[in-house]
């Protein structure tokens, strides 16, 4: 039976934030757990968002713990998963999101909603390598879930502690730490519909005991393997034609104004086509498009730790590898020409004669284009679908050194993380070798080819790798804490710590120069691209916690970042804890915060690609009619080129935080949290949203840079030269800011039954009560939240549910996931709210077999309809919803 004092100790424990978790049925075990610290050794540790090792797990601040036992059994087996049943996240990109895309084929975490590069992500306490591609985070596709033990999630800002980044949030990855024994577990889900099948295996050992042999070494192995959803596995591209382009197969043509497509008025023939509202066709692209692609992921974590007298040695060495391959459309020529005649004066077969002029000309005509030329946007259908491998390498090294000296707990680590990309091309073909072969009536974008056009084409068939990047970080860091004495004797003891940290950056990204001039038409990289920075990092910091009394503590830190190629920054931070009863506890805390510019964000090159939708020329196509002397074809509903890169003025974006949050008990076994958050944000940086550049001509003039013919480029072969290239200026630069705030709302509940069993209930929801931003300095604010706006949506409501039953081997469990609705990017469209039921049963052993079997997506939900054009999936919204619909699962786990 528990003492009042352990009592105490056990509620203080409960109502710390520390043990209240997201949904997963973590939260109900706190008092049997807290019983079981009781009867061992009592040791300090450290949470997440504090650097105060402590007896007691309480902080001033809520974090989330989630067990890793909890989310096996729930079928979830990567951390993309994990991120997406987290109630305060708003997933903004996944693995989904590198179909057409050099992403990498990463996946990232966003707290909050304020961007992905404004959550800190730690593994075991400590940064890993951002994504080599733009430096702005790690991939969560690089950490091994098979050998985490715990997710904690800080759900406030930290700058004060962890420097830049921690914005949003922390989340801290936190893997098995003396590990003895093995357990090898093998898996597989299976969706009641086509594509998608999944399987997962891992294998993890350890040998020696911390504590009585002092030393132990542990290793993990993990494969995941995803296969394919393909975008004719699901209905859901047929709600609306999805991914229009006027590159199409037959192609359009035209001289000087509407284009003309062979399959006739009503585009009955060729593929995928549809009338474009003139007489030329659109192509639905999304047919062609991965809902999820095929990927594969292997990872290894090998943990040893030795114990040296007081102290302890700790060597740890992570590395993964992300293969993410993508299927898109048949690549598009959207500027090419087609003489009427060929070089030898004869006649082209395939020249049309339809409404051409043959004394056509422009004010500038590129080489080798004869008067009478027409111009073609074709679509190359011979070399089939384009594909895209990204291969994504990470590898980790920490040593370090923790223990005791004269009172003060310290720990220190030297690390060294790198992440390498590759990104290889495959059914690309020459852009040099197709122009020609069309303007000089070889190829025939119209329809079969002769001998010649088909040897042509092979001949233009290209794969390689476009652009490969290397990004490295390297530090030290130390910190240290201890007592210092109870100095307002309130019967506990203030507590002091201390850190300092170095680190060294670096990355390069580089264009495959020879290969990425031949496909430049078709991806927009620019072949000349390289990307390199370097910087230096020093930070100092410190934390106090002094309790005033027995029931109030107040905590302060700061933190001061001295960057070598921006300047200094300092963040403090205040909080209190005040429990004025054991059922009750009252919390709350002030910081401010910012992220550092990225290195890529810096650096990065300039390059011309397409815009992700399609536009109207405001000027020269205003409502969707062409003005005399410009062409629908090149002016109305087409994608046009925009340039993208770095800049060495940027500035870093500074936050202030605040929460206020309550925590009772007003039933034994119940206790319920709420949390008021408050974040503003400034100085983001970012690019102008496109959507507001071509609805607003006069008030981003600037941005407009034309061709001499006073129109934008709608081909990247069009671009740098400046005879022929019109583009929009899409930079970064420092813009407007960020306002939001709401409430993170907990529910956990126990019950025993000797009888029955143990029920747990646990409820977390985040509510948006506000969230306006700027999309320039001192600009208006817009609404986002309910509101597709700029991007993306912020949902209002969001919500996890979970209901768990466990006697002896055997537990069961239900979870409900909710997201409110939405008004869509096409305002006249709602995008309903989406709820879906996830269960499971599973009988698990301490030693031998253990089953676990499941059904995510219970009812087959489909995603609601959205007319979203920031990725390339049509008909939904890949980043909020599982394209998967219902999915059996089955995990057999042995352990010895």
């Amino acid at each position: 039976m528990l003492t009042e004092k352990t009592m105490a100790r056990t509620l203080r424990l409960v109502f710390s934030g520390t043990t209240l978790a997201a949904g997963f049925g973590f939260a109900g075990n706190a008092l049997a757990q807290t019983q079981d610290v009781q009867q061992a050794p009592i040791a300090r540790v450290e949470i997440t968002g504090s650097a105060i090792k402590r007896i007691d797990a309480e902080t001033s601040v809520p974090v989330t713990v989630i067990r890793a036992d909890d989310l096996k059994k729930e079928g979830i087996t990567t951390i993309e998963q994990v991120m997406a049943n987290l109630s305060v996240s708003q997933a903004q990109q996944g693995t989904s999101q590198s179909v057409g895309a050099s992403t990498g084929g990463a996946s990232f975490a966003d707290l909050r909603g304020i961007g992905q590069n404004k959550t800190l992500v730690l593994l075991n306490g400590r940064r890993l390598a951002n994504n080599a591609y733009d430096s702005s985070a790690p991939d969560l596709n690089m950490i091994p879930f098979a050998a985490l033990e715990r997710v904690e999630v800080l759900r406030d800002g930290a700058s004060s502690l962890y420097g830049s980044d921690a914005v949003g949030g922390v989340i801290n990855f936190i893997t098995k730490k003396n590990f003895q024994g093995g357990v090898a577990t093998f898996g597989e889900d299976v969706p009641s519909h086509g594509g998608g099948r999944s399987i997962n295996a891992n294998v993890a050992f350890g040998f020696g005991d911390l504590d009585t042999n002092g030393w132990n070494i542990s290793a993990v192995i993990d494969h995941q393997e995803q296969y394919p959803v393909n975008g004719t596995d699901r209905s859901y591209n047929t709600r609306y034609p999805g991914g229009l382009s006027s590159s199409t197969f037959p192609a359009n043509y035209y001289q000087g104004g509407d284009s003309v497509n062979p399959a006739g008025p009503g585009c009955t023939t060729g593929v995928h086509l549809i009338p474009d509202g003139g007489t030329g066709c659109l192509m639905t692209t999304s047919s062609f498009v991965d809902y999820i692609p095929r990927n594969v992921r292997d990872s290894g974590l090998i943990r040893g730790t030795m114990k040296l007298g007081e102290h302890e040695l700790g060597v740890e060495y992570l590395t993964s590898q992300s293969i993410v391959a993508t299927t898109i459309a048949p690549v598009p020529y959207g500027g090419l020409y087609m003489n009427r005649l060929r070089p030898d004066g004869t006649a082209n077969p395939y020249y049309p004669t339809s409404g051409l002029d043959p004394a056509y000309t422009e004010a500038f005509m590129p080489d080798g284009v004869q008067p009478g030329f027409a111009h073609v946007k074709w679509r190359d259908m011979p070399n089939g679908v384009r594909q895209d491998k990204n291969t994504n390498r990470q590898q980790r090294l920490v040593v370090s050194l923790q223990g005791n000296i004269g009172g003060w707990d310290y720990e220190s680590a030297v690390t060294w993380n790198e992440n390498r990309v590759q990104e290889q091309l495959f059914g690309y073909s020459d852009g040099g070798i197709i122009t020609q072969g069309v303007l000089n009536g070889v190829i025939n974008p119209f329809g079969d080819q002769s001998a010649a056009g088909t040897a042509l084409l092979n001949s233009a068939a290209l794969s390689g790798t476009i652009q490969t990047a290397r990004g490295q970080s390297t530090g030290a860091d130390f910190h240290a804490s201890r007592e210092v004495g109870d100095w307002l004797n309130a019967g506990r003891a203030a507590a002091l710590a201390l850190g300092v940290q170095g680190t060294y950056d670096k990355f390069t990204s580089a264009a495959n120069t020879e290969f990425a001039e031949r496909v430049v038409a078709s991806t927009g990289i620019d072949p000349n691209t390289f990307n390199s920075g370097t910087r230096h990092v020093f930070a100092g910091y410190g934390e106090l916690n002094v309790p005033i009394n027995k029931t109030l503590d107040v905590t302060g830190s700061v933190r001061f970042d001295k960057y070598s190629d921006f300047g200094n920054s300092t963040n403090p931070k205040v909080s209190f804890r005040w429990q004025p009863t054991q059922s009750v506890m009252l919390r709350g805390s002030y910081s401010t915060g910012f992220r550092a510019p990225s290195l890529y964000e810096i650096h990065s090159a300039q390059t011309y690609t397409n815009t992700a939708g399609t536009y109207d020329d405001p000027i020269n196509c205003p409502g969707g009619t062409p003005l005399p002397g410009h062409s629908r074809a090149a002016n109305c509903s087409q994608q046009f080129q925009v340039l993208g890169g770095g800049s060495n003025t940027l500035q870093p974006e500074k936050s202030k935080n605040a929460t206020l949050g309550l925590v009772i008990e007003p039933l034994k076994g119940l206790s319920v949290g709420f949390d008021f958050w408050a974040l503003k944000l400034d100085h983001q940086i970012s690019t102008l949203s496109q959507d507001d550049v071509f609805a607003d001509p006069v008030k981003y003039a600037s941005v407009y840079h034309r061709n001499p013919n006073g129109e934008l480029s709608v081909d990247g072969s069009q671009c740098p030269n400046p005879a022929t290239c019109g583009y929009v200026d899409l930079r970064n630069q420092n813009l407007g800011g960020i306002i939001t705030n709401g409430l993170d709302l907990s529910a956990n509940y126990r019950l025993r039954s000797a009888a029955y069993g143990n029920f747990t209930f646990a409820s977390n929801t985040t509510y948006v009560h506000k969230y306006e931003y700027q999309n320039s300095e001192g600009g208006e604010w817009h609404q986002n939240v309910g509101v597709y706006s700029g991007t993306n949506p912020v949902f209002r409501w969001q919500s996890t549910n979970n209901l768990v039953w466990n006697k002896n081997a055997y537990s069961a469990g239900l979870t409900a996931h909710y997201k409110s609705g939405y008004i869509d990017q096409d305002p006249t469209n709602h995008v309903a709210s989406y709820t879906t039921f996830d269960t499971f049963v599973a009988w698990t052993q301490p030693k031998g077999l253990g089953l676990t079997v499941g059904v995510r997506n219970l009812f087959d939900k489909d995603p609601p309809l959205s007319y979203q054009d920031a990725t390339f999936q049509a008909g939904y919204d890949p980043r909020y919803t599982d394209v998967l619909g219902r999915t059996f699962y089955a995990r057999a786990t042995y352990t010895f």
